[in-house]
């Protein structure tokens, strides 16, 4: 199985983007169809909006052309796939 992140995010008129952050959840044995069942019941859309995520993301060595996994949130500078973590 495949291995989700959830985030979670409520509308909030005081954020400039008009929404902030609730949390993030992880989720191993469960399905993306499952996660937006469970989800869309607990968060109502009219205050709540969620992202499913694959928690790790296939990439690609910036120096050896290998491949390796990595979470999806990792910044760029601390990624091996970047230029910016090599040159540091």
């Amino acid at each position: 199985m495949t291995a989700y992140t959830v985030e979670v995010y409520k509308k909030d008129a005081r954020a400039k983007s008009g929404e902030k952050l609730m949390g993030t959840h992880d989720y191993t044995e469960i399905t993306r169809e499952k996660i937006k069942a469970s989800f869309g019941t607990t968060f109502p859309a009219e205050k709540y909006r969620f992202e499913i995520h694959e928690t790790l993301v296939t990439r690609n060595n910036f120096m050896s052309g290998k491949e390796f996994k990595e979470r999806y949130d990792t910044p760029r500078f601390c990624s091996p796939s970047s230029e910016t973590f090599w040159s540091m």
